[in-house]
Formats: structure tokens, C-alpha cells, sequence
């Protein structure tokens, strides 16, 4: 401990001293430095609620979570400005161990967790490193089995009944750093930092080193900031906490994700590094077509459905072509799902959990009736259209060296501009709708623009539209997308690869050579368009 929570004792009341000064009618707030432990109020460290043009500087300031729990959130808040802190956890939310047995053929392993990290309390979401990289050894494997302690802080845990080896991805070994996560006191996978329905909230200089989900999490929310925020694995030199092994991993998940905002964030020259899952996420929410009548929808909502009378909304067919956007007249309670659909439903390929809430009859069922006919097969999706994050900017960011995607993009009307992405294990840049998470929507006016891409194991950029059954979409399920002046290096070929889209340009990107340790596999060109119209792309080498 030092400066003021020293001085106070250390467990200074944070909340209690940031509402007194709200009270009191104070704009701006400066929060003394210091290290803060901080026990929650309710289910968040700090919580705020109804603010309106405020600002709070914590410049040297940690603040140091004490439950997996939520960090910082603010609800209903318009202008507010938050500047300078760092969160981290203790107990962290993940813990780690050294790989000390192994299968012959990688079936099960048992690991020892290091001193300094969590024993008890263990979830799967794990991932193996290299220690002599300090990356990622493979890509990331589902199916694990339950933890079996052997011994003080020693485990075991197999692949499951369904695991089969493969050469090419099961490539951990004895000596190898096992990361999984830790969840203390309550299982509840929540996020560092989550904002609901504000409005212009900016987030600036923002450290995060650790969270039990994501590290920003926005819902419902009009043009958020992002700036010169940094998620990042803590280094020993800077950890309080002397630990037998560095961290691995900063977050559990994704680092900055956003759902239906009506106005897009805007993520400016940020950091993202080694999170449990993808770097950007932004998107907005499916309901499920089980019956399209005329201009009549039958719709299954298994999170509630976010759409309103009077929204425009988008469509995302099984298969076949996009209908044009309609408009809802009106929205009214359906009757449950019967028997032919749940036998529809239980053979999609949804998460888990989706169909679980689809087939248990928890999902609430609505008739939509729009401005005009649309032709629809069953299994196709529909979203609000103006709830999915248009209007977003990712520029001038760093990120990288995480299990799966750089930025994923899910909005219309947004830009993709100067970032560098190094070393996912998953595509660079993807804009694509989502059935499996059943997350919206297809792309329009886009443009993706000097990133430089490197050490990708998938294709670096990627514009795809599978449908339901699995197969793209044909073209124009994206519009007016514009790929211009990338640069991708080291890479897996193709380096570009489009689908489905209507309208689209690839001009003065900067390729991975076929033979500087890019694998071609059997694609002969470093860009693949398919189901494409009004097509300008640059000459092929």
C-alpha cells in the first residue's frame, strides 16, 4: 500500500468517497493516487448510474478487485469521462501451472500451479503456452473434462470421451504453461469494465490487466470512446505479487465488445494483447424465422428480443439471397415452439446453450408483421438493423497474440483503419454475422484500410456470409466494402478471402509472398473472391 490508502488503512472505501463528491455537485473529480483494494457493493467494485457530464481523473491510480466480479460500471450515464486508472485482480481470475505429465497421445495431462496464483475454484477455459515464446503452443481445444486434484495444487484433466489426436494441433508438451480460469466467489463471468445504455462516455488511458470475461463491455449504447486504453498481460517488474511463473494472459476473453449500440464506439490507438478471446467485437442480436408468412414473421428469441415496433430490420437467409430491409408494423406474443420445429431446431448448428433456451421453451416466440412480403426459409434470422454498432471506428490500435480474432465486425457505416495485428491464431480482420452466437448483422460501407496484419494462422481478412445450412450467401448479403493499402505479412494464404458481397474493392494491399513460410494450401492466389459482383481488385501476381 501507499499515498492515501496508506494512509487511510488501505481498504479505503472508494464508492462511498467517489458518491460523496458526486453529491456535493462536483463535475470533476480527482481521486488521490494510491493502490485501492476494494470489496464490492452489490455485484461491481464501483458502480455509477444517472451521471450526466462528469469527469474522473485517476492518474496513478490502481484499483485492485478483490471478487471476480465487475470492476467499474456505469449505467444510463451521458458524458461522463473516466481517465487514468488501472484494474487488476487478487485473487486473479485465471490461474496457471507448469504441464508436468502428459498423455502419449495427448489425452489428458496433469498440471502444478505456480506459487502466487489461485488453487482452488477452477473453470475450463484453457490455454497452453510456449514458455520459451511466451505465445500461444496451439490453437484452442474444446471438450476438456472436469479438474481432478491430486494434490496440493496439482490437477488432472482429460480431453473427453470425443477427443481424437491430431497431429498438427495437439502439439503441447511436458514443460509447457497451462492457463485456465478462476472464479471466485460466484460464477459469474463478469466484465472489467461494462457500460449500459450511455451516451458519449470516454474511457481514456484505461489500464486493465486482468478480468474474469471481458474487459470493456458495452450494451445499448450512442458513439462510446475508447482511447489510449490498454489490456495487457502485468509483468513481473510491475507485479506487486511475486509469483513462481510471469502471467500469460491478460483477460479471460474478449477485450473490447459491444452490443446493439445504436451508435458504434470508436476504439482509438488502443492495446489488446494476449485476452482469452477476440480483440474487437461488435455487433447486435438475431431472432430466429421459424415461419414467414407474406409479410408475417413467426420468430424465436432466446435472449429476449431486440427489436421494436417501428425499427427497420435486417434479414440473414438460411440460404439463398438477402431480401431487402423492411420495417416492423407490429410486434405480438406467439404461441410456444411445437414439436416440428424443435426437431428443426435440434439439428441446426447453434451454441449449446442458444438451442438449450430454444428447445426448453424459454425463449419467448413473437409474430412480426412488416411493412412488405419477404420470402424467408425456416432457420433464417432477423435483427434490428440500426442496434448492431453502425457508425464504429477502429484506428491506430495494437493488437494481437490472442486464440482467435483481431477485430470482428458485425456493423455497417464503420472504418478499419491503421491497426496492427500480430500473431492471432484466428483471421486478422473478419467482418461476418454470426449463427452459431446468433450475433448481427451483415455489412454495408466499409472500409478496411492500412492495417498491417502479421503472423496470422488463418486468412488475414476475411468477408464472409455463411447461411444457416453452412454455404455462403449469395452476393449481397454485404455491400460496399472496400479493402485498400493493407499490408499482410507471414501469413496463411489466401491472404484475402470475400464472400457474398456486392460491391467491393481490393486495391494496393501489400502481400505475403507464396514462399516466405506461408502455407498455400491449395489456394494458388493470395486472394479468393467468391459469390462477388461490381468488382474492382487489384491485378493478381
Amino acid at each position: 500500500m501507499y499515498g492515501w490508502a496508506a494512509e487511510t488503512g488501505g481498504d479505503f472505501d472508494l464508492q462511498s468517497y467517489l458518491d460523496q463528491q458526486i453529491k456535493s455537485g462536483s463535475h470533476r473529480i480527482i481521486i488521490p493516487p494510491g493502490r485501492y483494494r476494494v470489496t464490492p457493493h452489490g455485484g461491481s467494485h464501483l458502480y455509477f448510474h444517472d451521471l450526466a457530464n462528469l469527469e474522473i481523473l485517476a492518474d496513478g491510480v490502481e484499483m485492485v478487485c478483490t471478487q471476480t466480479r465487475h470492476a467499474v460500471v456505469f449505467n444510463h450515464c451521458n458524458g461522463v469521462h473516466l481517465k487514468g486508472l488501472t484494474i487488476d485482480y487478487d485473487p486473479l481470475p485465471m490461474t496457471e501451472g507448469r504441464i508436468v505429465a502428459l498423455a502419449p497421445d495427448k489425452s489428458w495431462l496433469e498440471f502444478q500451479i505456480f506459487d502466487g496464483y489461485p488453487t482452488n475454484d477452477l473453470v475450463d477455459r484453457i490455454e497452453i503456452y510456449d514458455p520459451a515464446t511466451a505465445e500461444l503452443r496451439r490453437s484452442s481445444y474444446y471438450g476438456w473434462g472436469p479438474f481432478e486434484e491430486l494434490g496440493p495444487g496439482r490437477y488432472h484433466i482429460s480431453k473427453g470421451k470425443n477427443y481424437k489426436y491430431n497431429l498438427a494441433n495437439d502439439t503441447e508438451q511436458v514443460g509447457d504453461i497451462f492457463v485456465t480460469n478462476h472464479d471466485h466467489p460466484a460464477h459469474t463471468e463478469e466484465h472489467a469494465v461494462e457500460l449500459g445504455d450511455c451516451t458519449a462516455v470516454k474511457l481514456e488511458n484505461i489500464t486493465v490487466y486482468a478480468s474474469p470475461c471481458f474487459g470493456f463491455f458495452e450494451h445499448g449504447c450512442r458513439g462510446d470512446i475508447y482511447q489510449h486504453c490498454v489490456i495487457d498481460r502485468r509483468s513481473p517488474e510491475n507485479d506487486p505479487i511475486k509469483r513462481g511463473y510471469q502471467r500469460m494472459r491478460s483477460l479471460n476473453a474478449d477485450a473490447y465488445h459491444s452490443t446493439e449500440a445504436i451508435i458504434g464506439p470508436s476504439i482509438i490507438h488502443c492495446v489488446a494483447k494476449y485476452m482469452g478471446d477476440d480483440a474487437v467485437n461488435i455487433h447486435g442480436h438475431y431472432s430466429m424465422v421459424l415461419a414467414c408468412t407474406g409479410s408475417s414473421l413467426r420468430v424465436a428469441a432466446p435472449d429476449g428480443l431486440s427489436i421494436h415496433s417501428g425499427d427497420t430490420v435486417e434479414f440473414l437467409p438460411f440460404q439463398g439471397i438477402r431480401p431487402p430491409d423492411a420495417k416492423v408494423k407490429s410486434i405480438q406474443p406467439d404461441a410456444p415452439l411445437a414439436s416440428p420445429e424443435k426437431s428443426f431446431v435440434e439439428k441446426l448448428g447453434l451454441n449449446a446453450h442458444i438451442k438449450s433456451i430454444l428447445l426448453s421453451g424459454e425463449a419467448k416466440l413473437y409474430r412480426l408483421d412488416l411493412d412488405q412480403t419477404v420470402v424467408l426459409p425456416e432457420g433464417s434470422l432477423v435483427a434490428a438493423t440500426d442496434r448492431v454498432g453502425n457508425g464504429f471506428t477502429v484506428q491506430g490500435c495494437d493488437f494481437g497474440y490472442n486464440r482467435s480474432r483481431g477485430i470482428l465486425i458485425k456493423a455497417s457505416h464503420g472504418r478499419v483503419k491503421d491497426n496492427t495485428i500480430r500473431h492471432g491464431w484466428m483471421a486478422g480482420v473478419l467482418i461476418a454475422p454470426e449463427f452459431w452466437w446468433l450475433e448481427s448483422g451483415s455489412s454495408s460501407d466499409l472500409l478496411i484500410s492500412n492495417n498491417v496484419i502479421t503472423g496470422c494462422h488463418q486468412t488475414a481478412i476475411q468477408v464472409a456470409a455463411p447461411g444457416g445450412d453452412g454455404h455462403p450467401l449469395a452476393s449481397g448479403a454485404h455491400r460496399d466494402i472496400e479493402i485498400m493499402n493493407n499490408s499482410i505479412a507471414g501469413s496463411s494464404w489466401p491472404d484475402i478471402q470475400v464472400t457474398s458481397c456486392a460491391g467491393l474493392v481490393i486495391q494496393g494491399n501489400r502481400l505475403t509472398p507464396l514462399f516466405s513460410g506461408a502455407s498455400a494450401s491449395g489456394h494458388p492466389l493470395p486472394i479468393e473472391v467468391k459469390l462477388c459482383t461490381q468488382e474492382d481488385i487489384q491485378p493478381m501476381p
